[in-house]
């Protein structure tokens, strides 16, 4: 079966981009960055994004490309008659689980795009709460938006690589970045908003534990999509001439900058209006509503800024459909549409009951969780910090180091030997050590 490709560097580079840049970075950043004490997290984060995710996302990409193959055949391919293939499989339960509870919030920001153009959605701070909890509890209003948005998203991949996914994020990441920016400018020019700029720049380390920690790690996970097979699964349709570690470098790059400019987008304004920044996931949802309302021009910022999170949101659940489509498409042989329509079919049970959990279904708990905060818990904490653990051992000690630096080096075109070096070092000795002590210290 002959397999797609992406055209060019800029094309993989918007791809990945658009996969690391999406709800992670607007919607979920943000309240973490709130609820787990400001700037002393976003360095900490920003640490674990360039000394430790970053030589694991190299590590996915080389794998991806190398093998050429969906998520579990990579391991496979690469190590043959071994049981490395768990690694491919927990990527690929890793897609499922997340999808299911990002394509719910997606959803969700769906609806408030409609409810945004619609001038439905500004109102006094109580109307707003209302609104929010009796969208999200409802049994059958986010359940639609769920489904349609995940129909918006097998739309872009229906098209394949080229002609799907990378026209989509061509188009789509240079206006999410211009329309973000200026929201950001916004934000830092109201009154008041130098306390939140503060927030986010001043760091208190007296606020940090070990959880921070493991919270910091899981959104540098989340974040980039590593250990999901989302990277893996884009890399195996990059072309051998691509530099592995520029692409990887500018990847890690753009999300970083990409979530300190939504922070900026948000908490400056958050602190101008006198708001908690510790308001959690409702915090994009319920305050920003309310804060809109109080903008001049608070409509069309409204219809902006929830525009730029479906785009995000979009972008990101492309890379998490097309590792679940390209594993069935190349296990089970079947076309790209059969396998978009099993797809939708698994995301949209499971996603219903993500969603429902947040009402009808809610006395429904799983150690303690509701099913949305389960597979959010499950993805971000243990299957992707754990997928990306046995990720750099595969690659670190079961690999060989002379095709490791094979692939790296695009077979010697690339001379970066001390480089490729540091990196090898980092993948085999370092990453493994800090990803297992967060995830010891974490369970205890």
């Amino acid at each position: 079966m002959k397999r797609d490709n992406f055209s060019g560097t800029f094309g993989v580079l918007v791809a990945l981009a658009g996969s690391a840049i999406g709800l992670g970075n607007l919607w979920r950043f943000p309240y973490l960055v709130g609820t787990n004490g400001g700037a002393a997290f976003i360095l900490i984060y920003l640490l674990f994004v360039f000394v430790l995710c970053l030589p694991i996302l190299i590590s996915e990409f080389l794998v991806g490309r190398r093998s050429q193959s969906n998520a579990v055949r990579a391991f496979t391919t690469l190590a043959p008659k071994s049981k490395w293939g768990i690694v491919g499989v927990l990527g690929v339960l890793g897609a499922i689980a997340i999808l299911s509870f990002y394509s719910v919030v997606g959803g969700w920001t769906l609806n408030y795009a409609v409810k945004a153009i619609s001038m439905d959605l500004l109102h006094t701070s109580e109307q707003v709460t209302d609104t929010f909890n009796s969208m999200v509890t409802s049994p059958f209003e986010p359940v639609i938006y769920m489904f349609l948005f995940l129909l918006l998203t097998a739309g872009v991949i229906i098209g394949g690589i080229k002609n799907g996914i990378e026209r989509f994020s061509k188009i789509m990441m240079p206006i999410l970045f211009v329309m973000i920016v200026m929201i950001a400018v916004r934000s830092v020019t109201l009154p008041g908003a130098g306390a939140g700029i503060e927030f986010l720049f001043k760091p208190d380390f007296s606020k940090v534990t070990f959880e921070t920690l493991l919270v910091a790690l899981g959104q540098a996970f989340f974040s980039l999509s590593i250990g999901c097979g989302a990277v893996l699964t884009y890399a195996s349709y990059v072309k051998k001439s691509e530099n592995i570690v520029k692409t990887s470098a500018l990847t890690a790059f753009s999300d970083a900058i990409f979530a300190m400019i939504a922070g900026l987008a948000v908490m400056p304004a958050v602190f101008a209006f006198g708001v908690s920044p510790t308001e959690g996931p409702g915090l994009v949802f319920i305050i920003l509503p309310e804060i809109f309302e109080q903008l001049p021009a608070g409509g069309f910022i409204a219809i902006l800024f929830f525009f730029i999170l479906l785009i995000a949101a979009v972008t990101s659940s492309i890379s998490l459909m097309e590792v679940i489509v390209t594993y069935i498409i190349e296990e089970f042989r079947l076309s790209r549409k059969i396998a978009i329509l099993v797809t939708l079919f698994i995301a949209t049970i499971l996603g219903t009951l993500c969603s429902l959990s947040q009402g009808v279904l809610s006395q429904i708990r799983i150690f303690g969780l509701n099913i949305f905060d389960f597979f959010d818990s499950l993805s971000a904490n243990v299957l992707m910090t754990l997928g990306g653990l046995l990720l750099v051992l595969f690659v670190g000690w079961k690999l060989k180091k002379e095709d490791f630096m094979d692939e790296i080096s695009n077979s010697g075109t690339l001379n970066h030997k001390i480089l490729y070096g540091a990196i090898y070092f980092l993948i085999r000795y370092i990453a493994p050590i800090v990803i297992l002590t967060i995830m010891i210290f974490g369970l205890i």
